[in-house]
C-alpha cells in the first residue's frame, strides 16, 4: 500500500510540473504577443474584447466561438493554415522555392517547350513552304499551258469577246491536254482509274428555253438550267500533232449560254523535297477552265481553277539518308509531345488545386463571417495563364501528331497542321508574359491590358455599330461605282484601311464620276467616316487605354485597393523563408499545441476580467 501511495504521489508531482510548464510557456508567449500587438496596434490593447493569437487572427470571434465549440484550438490552427495556404498559392515560383524548396518545374518546362515548339514550327514551315511553292508554280504553269495567249497578272482581265475566240480557246485547251506528254516540262501525267486514263469533260450550261429580241425589247426565257457534256479521251488520235476543227459537232447557243466548263485531272510528284531530306508527296490536280457568260454583256471571262489534293505515294524508294532524317524528326516530335503532356498535367493539376482552394475559402468565409465571397475574388483562384497553356499544349499535341503522320506519308493535312502548330506556338510565346509579370516593370503592361479589357470590349461594341452602318451604306450606294465597295467584305477592308490612314488618295481617286449625285455623296461619306473614326473614335480608344495605364501606374506606386481576399491573406506576416509553410505538409497538429492555445486564451480572459 505504501508503494502504491508513493507512486501516486510521484505521478501527481509530475502532472503538476507539466501543468506549471505549460502555463508558464503560454504566459510567456502571451506576453510576447501582447508586447508585439501593443507596438503594432496599440488600439487593440485598449479594447478588452480583442484577444491576440498567432498570424493576427480574429481572436474575439475565435474566443466567442470557443465558448460554443470545444474544438476551438483546432479551428484557430486551421484558420492560420488556410492563410498560409492562400499566401503560398499566390506566391511566384521563386517565393515557393524559398517557402518549401519546391523547384519551379512548370517554369522550366515552359522555357524548354518554347525552344522545342519554335524549332518544330520552323522545320514544318520550311517544309510547308515547299508545298505551297509547288502548288502555286503548277497553277501558273497550267494557265500558260491551257489558256491561249495568257500572260502573268492578267487573271482579272483575261476574257474573249467574239464567238470565234470562244471556240479557239476551247479547242486550244483540248489540244494542249492531248499533247501534254510532249509539251509539258514538268512531271505531269493523266490520272488513271485501273488501266484507263481519265477523260476531259466539256460541259455547257444554258437556259432551257430562250428567245431574246433586244431590238424589240422582248424576250421569252425559261431560267431552268440544262447541261450537255461530251468527253475527250487522252488517247484520241491527232492529225499532224493537232486536233482537227470541230470533230465533236460542238456548237454553242450564245443567247442561252450561261457557262462552259472544261474539267480534267492531272497528277505530279514534288521532287524538290528530296534535296531537303524529306520524302516526296504525290499530288492530284483537278483543273477547271470556266467560260463565264452569266452577265451576257458581250464579255466572256475565262478563269482556271486548280483544286489540289496531296496523297501518299503508293510505291517509292529513295537511296541515301533521307529515311534516317525522317526518323530523327519523328523522334523529336515525340519528345515535343511528351514535354507538352508533362506541361498539360502540371498545369491541369494547378488549376484543380486552385478550384479546390477556392471552394475551401468560400466555405470558410461563409462559415466564419457569414458573407459570400465576391465573384472577382473567386476568379482570383482561376489562373487564366494556366488555361491558355493547357489549350496550347492540347493544340501542340494534336498538331505534332498530325505532323508525324504527314512525315510518315499517312496523312497530307498540311493546312490543319499549320493552323494547330501556328496557334499553339503563338499561345506558348504569350504564356511567357505570365513569368515576366512577376517583375514590377513588366507587370505594368499585363495589368493595364487586364484592367482595360472590359472597357475596351464595351467601347468596341459601340464603335462596331457605327462601323457596320457605314459598311452597309457604302456597299449599297458606292458599290456600282467603286471597285473597293463591290462586296461587304471589300467595303470592310477598305474602311479599316482608311482608319489606319492607308490608301486614302486611291480610294478618293477611283470613284467614278458618272453620277454627280453619287460622286457628291461619296465625298460626304468618306470625309465624315475618316473624321469620325480617326479624330474621335480612335482618339477615344487610345485615351481609354492611356487612362487605365495611368491608373494602374498610380496604384503600383500608392498601392492597389485591397479586396477581402487580399485583406485576409495580408494578416499572415510569415515570410517565404520563415519555414512556417513547411508545417502544412510536415508538422502535425499536436495536443500540446492545442492545450497551449487553450491556456493562452484562459490567461487572456482572466486578464481582461481582472
Amino acid at each position: 500500500m505504501r508503494l502504491f501511495a508513493r507512486e501516486d504521489f510521484f505521478i501527481s508531482i509530475i502532472k503538476t510540473i507539466i501543468l506549471i510548464t505549460v502555463v508558464k510557456t503560454a504566459s510567456l508567449d502571451y506576453m510576447d504577443v501582447q508586447e508585439t500587438e501593443h507596438v503594432l496596434c496599440p488600439s487593440a490593447m485598449e479594447n478588452p474584447e480583442v484577444v491576440v493569437s498567432s498570424c493576427s487572427s480574429h481572436d474575439d470571434e475565435n474566443l466567442y466561438s470557443y465558448k460554443q465549440h470545444p474544438s476551438m484550438c483546432q479551428e484557430l490552427l486551421l484558420e492560420d493554415q488556410l492563410r498560409r495556404k492562400l499566401k503560398f498559392f499566390f506566391m511566384n515560383p521563386c517565393e515557393k522555392f524559398w517557402a518549401r524548396g519546391r523547384k519551379p518545374w512548370k517554369l522550366g518546362i515552359q522555357l524548354l517547350k518554347i525552344a522545342m515548339v519554335t524549332i518544330q514550327l520552323v522545320f514544318f514551315g520550311l517544309s510547308n513552304q515547299m508545298v505551297v511553292a509547288f502548288k502555286e508554280e503548277n497553277t501558273v504553269a497550267f494557265k500558260h499551258l491551257f489558256l491561249k495567249g495568257y500572260t502573268d497578272r492578267m487573271d482579272d482581265t483575261y476574257a474573249v469577246y467574239t464567238q470565234m475566240d470562244v471556240y479557239d480557246q476551247i479547242y486550244f485547251a483540248i489540244n494542249q491536254y492531248l499533247q501534254l506528254r510532249t509539251i509539258s516540262v514538268g512531271n505531269h501525267a493523266y490520272e488513271k482509274k485501273g488501266a484507263e486514263e481519265t477523260a476531259m469533260a466539256i460541259c455547257q450550261y444554258f437556259y432551257k428555253r430562250g428567245t431574246i429580241s433586244p431590238g424589240n425589247d422582248t424576250f421569252d426565257i425559261d431560267p431552268e438550267i440544262e447541261t450537255e457534256c461530251f468527253y475527250v479521251e487522252p488517247m484520241l488520235p491527232l492529225e499532224n500533232g493537232t486536233l482537227r476543227k470541230n470533230p465533236f459537232n460542238f456548237t454553242l447557243d450564245f443567247h442561252r449560254l450561261v457557262t462552259v466548263q472544261l474539267t480534267f485531272k492531272l497528277k505530279a510528284i514534288n521532287l524538290q523535297t528530296v534535296r531537303h531530306h524529306e520524302l516526296p508527296d504525290c499530288y492530284d490536280f483537278t483543273l477547271t477552265i470556266v467560260f463565264d457568260n452569266k452577265a451576257h454583256s458581250g464579255r466572256i471571262k475565262i478563269s482556271l481553277d486548280n483544286d489540289i489534293a496531296i496523297k501518299e505515294c503508293k510505291d517509292w524508294h529513295v537511296s541515301g539518308s533521307i529515311q534516317k532524317n525522317t526518323h530523327y524528326m519523328m523522334i523529336f516530335d515525340a519528345f515535343v509531345i511528351l514535354t507538352c503532356l508533362a506541361s498539360l498535367i502540371l498545369c491541369t493539376r494547378s488549376v484543380i488545386k486552385g478550384i479546390r482552394l477556392q471552394r475551401e475559402f468560400v466555405s470558410f468565409f461563409f462559415h466564419h463571417y457569414k458573407k459570400d465571397v465576391s465573384f472577382s475574388d473567386q476568379m482570383e483562384f482561376v489562373n487564366g495563364w494556366y488555361i491558355m497553356i493547357i489549350v496550347s499544349d492540347v493544340l501542340t499535341i494534336i498538331g505534332s501528331t498530325l505532323k508525324m503522320e504527314i512525315q510518315a506519308k499517312s496523312l497530307t493535312s498540311y493546312d490543319v497542321c499549320s493552323i494547330l502548330l501556328g496557334t499553339s506556338t503563338m499561345l506558348v510565346w504569350l504564356g511567357v508574359i505570365r513569368y515576366l509579370g512577376f517583375f514590377q516593370k513588366y507587370n505594368l503592361l499585363i495589368l493595364t491590358l487586364r484592367a482595360a479589357l472590359p472597357n475596351v470590349i464595351r467601347f468596341c461594341c459601340c464603335a462596331a455599330m457605327i462601323y457596320l452602318g457605314y459598311c452597309f451604306c457604302g456597299w449599297i450606294v458606292l458599290g456600282p461605282y467603286h471597285v473597293k465597295f463591290r462586296s461587304l467584305n471589300m467595303v470592310s477592308e477598305c474602311l479599316f484601311s482608311l482608319i489606319n490612314g492607308d490608301d486614302m488618295f486611291a480610294t478618293f481617286a477611283k470613284m467614278q464620276q458618272k453620277s454627280y449625285l453619287v460622286w457628291l455623296f461619296s465625298r460626304i461619306y468618306l470625309y465624315s467616316f475618316i473624321s469620325l473614326f480617326i479624330y474621335m473614335v480612335l482618339s477615344l480608344f487610345i485615351a481609354l487605354i492611356t487612362d487605365t495605364y495611368e491608373t494602374v501606374k498610380h496604384f503600383q506606386q500608392e498601392g492597389f485597393p485591397e479586396t477581402e481576399l487580399h485583406a485576409f491573406i495580408a494578416q499572415c506576416k510569415d515570410l517565404p523563408s520563415s519555414g512556417r509553410y513547411r508545417l502544412e505538409e510536415e508538422g502535425p497538429i499536436t495536443i500540446f499545441c492545442c492545450c497551449k492555445r487553450f491556456v493562452l486564451m484562459k490567461i487572456s480572459t482572466n486578464n481582461f476580467e481582472a
